[in-house]
């Protein structure tokens, strides 16, 4: 929703006045936390983000809204349901892979704009966001209605970034084991890859009748594959200079690989009606991958957009049922 000037200062403003109260009610910390007594449970700590920013935060936030996927993906992770977040890529609600942990969470932002009027009626305790969502550019907006932290530069290492959500949370402890596990499986299917081992891996998105090359550097897509010791097509290697890169139907060689993971921005079903169109493209019908049967359709919501450690687990779990089951 736009607001007109006017309108936008009143709601900052009064959203502003929230917050402050807020924090009068409940006093500053020691930065500390909880001090083991329990007479800091409502105090604040101090964490810096990725903008090298220091932010007050809450020892233990109740209202926290996300606004990017990432984020959304972490908090649900550690067990955090926000009262809002943002819708996923191309999607009006939430990413679908998040939406039944997801259901409470009040939409409140794209990956392109905020709803300020939205998010402040929510009366957050701490916004959470990084540099996958434009709304970067308006933490200072976001900071009139609650404590705002950036937890990632824009191509960040995935882990580096769920680790940064989870110490704005307070729960990195928590963040800690998850990756531990997560590791420990990754670990467990490469040592039964098999014949499979280190096969050339591509991931498409298929949009608009025509596939986008997804899931190039350190996000949550090409750094589990390079874990598993899995290759990229050559155009697939690399840091990406957008989210996806769209590929023409006359250079659909440049997609093929021993496997093609392929999906959409939606559910799995969307992925197979999307398969169906692209099998009746002549040059796919050439693709070494189709012909042997080693066209895989996902979930195209968990591995086409940016994520987390749930988007993480979902694109581990499709390789392992598909390269070693």
């Amino acid at each position: 929703m736009s607001l007109a000037p006017a309108s936008r200062r009143t709601v900052l403003t009064s959203a502003a006045a929230v917050a402050t109260g807020a924090l009068l009610l409940t006093g500053c910390g020691d930065g500390g936390g909880d001090d083991g007594s329990g007479g800091n449970a409502a105090g604040t700590r101090q964490v810096t983000d990725a903008t090298g920013r220091r932010v007050d935060v809450p020892a233990e936030p109740k209202k926290v809204v996300t606004l990017s996927e990432p984020t959304l993906d972490a908090a649900l992770a550690l067990g955090i349901e926000p009262v809002g977040a943002t819708a996923g890529r191309g999607q009006q609600g939430v990413s679908t892979y998040l939406a039944d942990k997801a259901g409470k969470a009040q939409v409140v932002a794209t990956v392109a704009e905020a709803d300020m009027e939205k998010l402040a009626a929510l009366q957050p305790d701490l916004i959470l966001l990084d540099e996958t969502t434009a709304v970067k550019g308006e933490v200072a907006k976001l900071e009139s209605i609650a404590p705002t932290v950036v937890t990632a530069k824009l191509n960040e290492d995935w882990k580096k970034s769920f680790t940064a959500t989870a110490d704005a949370l307070n729960r990195k402890a928590e963040a800690d084991k998850i990756l531990t596990g997560f590791d420990a499986d990754v670990a467990a299917t490469k040592a039964k890859l098999g014949d499979n081992a280190g096969s050339v891996v591509s991931v498409i998105r298929w949009q608009n009748k025509a596939p986008s090359a997804v899931g190039r550097g350190v996000g949550h897509v090409g750094a589990t594959l390079t874990a598993l010791g899995l290759e990229r097509p050559k155009d697939q290697q690399g840091v990406g200079t957008g989210h996806s890169e769209p590929v023409s139907l006359e250079k659909l060689s440049t997609i093929d690989g021993d496997w093609l993971f392929f999906g959409t921005l939606g559910e799995k079903a969307d992925g197979d009606k999307a398969y169906a169109e692209a099998r009746k493209v002549p040059n796919f019908t050439r693709l070494k991958a189709e012909r042997e049967g080693h066209v895989v359709v996902v979930q195209g919501s968990a591995w086409n957009s940016a994520g987390g450690p749930l988007a993480a687990r979902t694109v581990l779990d499709d390789v392992t049922k598909a390269l070693a089951p």
